[in-house]
Parts: structure tokens; C-alpha cells; sequence
């Protein structure tokens, strides 16, 4: 019988033998450098690499986390679409702040995000929309999303009862449903390095004192 791994946790160890990470490795503009780390990924095959955590303040005043899949960056930010009558989209129509953590753990890599948060425009909310399987369309009309349900059941009725009525035609967006913009204002790039002496860059758009365009100022942090 093999021993049960959590007698071993504090004990597990994965040495990070990966190549290093500096300032003159980097483009300047953070978005394109996660653009060039979401391609690596991709060619590593990581398991979806587009997936994120998404971290919040909740009204109580805990944080909150959960993954989602993003669905769009680009010199604008960050988007993904959701609920708006969900918990994470109460919590940031409320606080208008978010943290996003990406993970390429094939390539000892993680990228956090800080950055505020708006609706995108109702016509990219349908564009994206239409684009959905058509499952996934009936599913964001059948789901009172983070809302206490009885069972299971009721869940698969709703499902049944919407797909009979919009089983002739196209599946319109609902209205509570649609896109987030998050613009950053802070990104962190990190990779791991033998003996947890990991390389971690951290970008930061700095205002202009003389009230020119915002830049990114680019920083070495210590592991």
C-alpha cells in the first residue's frame, strides 16, 4: 500500500531547474509579455491555459476566489463573461477592484494581476454570446447562478423547460448576462529557480507627475 501523501506534505519537495527570468528578458509593455507566456503555454500543452483565478472582496469583507476561464486580452485588459446577478459580479459592481492569478505549472510560471473592473459594451456581450454552444446558451438562461437550488433535479428541469422555449431559433443573451473588462494597473511575472530563489518582475503604472500618459514602471522583486 503506498503512504498516504499528506503524512508527506511537509516534506514534499519539486526543485525548480528552469531558465531564469530578468528585466532584459521582458518586452516592456506587460501585456505583450503575458502574450508571449499564454503562446508558451499553449505550445507546452498546459491543461487550459486561459484558465484564472479570479479574487474578490465579498460584502462581508473576506476575500473570495474561484477559477474562471478568460475569454479575451488585449491592449484594452483582460475579459471574461458571467452572470451579473452572481456573488463575483455583485462583489465588483460593488468594490470595482479584482486580483487574477495565472498558473503554467508545466513551465514553473505564475503571473498575478491587480486591476478595476467594468461592463463590457452589450453589443461584445452578444457577439461572445452568440459564439457559445448552444448548451452553454440555455445554461446561462437556466442557472440562478451562486443562488441556493433544492437539487439537481430542478436544476435539469429548468434546463429542459428553457430549451422548449427557445427551441425554435436562436437563444437571445439574457440580460443578466455578459462581459467584464478588468484594466490593470499591476502585473507580477514569476518563475521558479532552484533552491525557491525565484525570479519575480512586477510592473506598475505610475501616473505622470506632469499629468502626461500613465507608464509602466518595472521592478525586481526579491523571492
Amino acid at each position: 500500500m503506498s503512504q498516504d501523501p499528506l503524512a508527506d506534505l511537509a516534506r514534499h519537495r519539486f526543485e525548480y531547474e528552469t531558465a531564469g527570468l530578468d528585466i532584459p528578458d521582458v518586452a516592456d509593455d506587460p501585456m505583450a509579455q503575458w502574450q508571449r507566456w499564454f503562446r508558451e503555454a499553449g505550445d507546452a500543452g498546459c491543461t487550459e491555459p486561459n484558465a484564472f483565478v479570479l479574487s474578490t472582496v465579498g460584502v462581508d469583507g473576506w476575500p473570495q476566489s474561484r477559477y474562471i476561464l478568460l475569454r479575451g486580452a488585449d491592449d484594452r485588459g483582460f475579459t471574461f463573461f458571467t452572470n451579473y446577478h452572481s456573488s463575483k459580479s455583485q462583489e465588483m459592481d460593488a468594490d470595482g477592484r479584482v486580483a487574477m492569478l495565472f498558473t503554467w505549472l508545466q513551465l514553473h510560471r505564475q503571473v498575478r494581476v491587480l486591476g478595476r473592473v467594468s461592463h463590457v459594451a452589450e453589443a461584445e456581450s452578444d457577439e461572445y454570446f452568440g459564439s457559445r454552444p448552444r448548451g452553454s446558451q440555455i445554461g446561462a438562461w437556466s442557472s440562478p447562478q451562486s443562488q441556493p437550488i433544492p437539487d439537481r433535479a430542478w436544476l435539469e428541469d429548468r434546463v429542459a423547460q428553457m430549451a422548449g422555449t427557445f427551441a425554435d431559433g436562436d437563444v437571445p443573451r439574457p440580460a443578466f448576462w455578459g462581459g467584464w473588462l478588468v484594466e490593470p494597473e499591476q502585473y507580477e511575472f514569476w518563475q521558479g529557480r532552484p533552491s525557491r530563489l525565484h525570479d519575480r518582475l512586477r510592473y506598475t503604472l505610475v501616473e505622470d507627475p506632469e499629468g502626461g500618459d500613465p507608464a509602466w514602471q518595472l521592478q525586481r522583486l526579491a523571492p
